[in-house]
C-alpha cells in the first residue's frame, strides 16, 4: 500500500517554516524559531506567494523568485503621509521618541486591528513638526525570494 503526503491546496491550514528576503536581506525568517501556522486564503500571505505553495507536498522544501511588486504590489506615493506630532501624541505615548526607520503601530478606524508604518523623515516649520511616514509594505516593487519548508498541511 503507498501513502502520498498531503498537498497544498485552496483554505490548507499550513505549518511551516519561510524566509521571505527582499535586495537588502530579509525581512521574515522562522527558520532559527518557532515554525508558523496559517490558512492558505486568509490574507496572511500575499495571492502572488500563495500560488506558488499550491501543489507543494507535505515535507517540500524550496525557493523560489517573484518579480519586483508581484508579492507585494508597486510602491504607492500617496501611501507615504505626514503626520502632526500632536497626532501623535493624542495616539498614543506623549514621550515617544522615533528614529529614521522605526516602525510604529497604528490602529485601524474600527479599532479592532493595526497597520504598521515606517518612519522615512522628520520637519519642523511654522505648523509645528510632523513625521513622515511610509505606508508601503517593506518590499512593494521590491523582487522577494521566498524560502519555504512545509511541514504539515490540515
Amino acid at each position: 500500500m503507498t501513502t502520498t503526503s498531503a498537498c497544498v491546496q485552496a483554505g490548507s491550514f499550513l505549518t511551516l517554516h519561510y524566509r521571505m528576503a527582499g535586495p537588502a536581506g530579509d525581512v521574515i525568517n522562522t527558520f532559527a524559531g518557532k515554525p508558523a501556522t496559517l490558512t492558505l486564503g486568509s490574507g496572511q500571505l500575499s495571492p502572488a506567494v500563495e500560488a506558488h505553495l499550491m501543489g507543494l507536498h507535505e515535507g517540500s522544501r524550496t525557493t523560489f523568485e517573484l518579480t519586483p511588486g508581484a508579492a507585494f504590489g508597486q510602491r504607492n506615493p500617496d501611501m507615504l503621509q505626514w503626520l502632526a506630532r500632536r497626532v501623535l501624541v493624542d495616539m498614543g505615548d506623549a514621550d515617544a521618541h522615533y528614529e529614521v526607520g522605526d516602525v510604529v503601530q497604528f490602529p485601524t478606524p474600527d479599532g479592532l486591528g493595526q497597520f504598521a508604518g515606517s518612519v522615512r523623515q522628520f520637519r519642523s516649520d511654522a505648523k509645528g513638526e510632523a513625521v513622515l511616514f511610509d505606508f508601503n509594505h517593506p518590499l512593494a516593487g521590491q523582487p522577494v525570494t521566498f524560502e519555504v519548508h512545509v511541514i504539515g498541511i490540515l
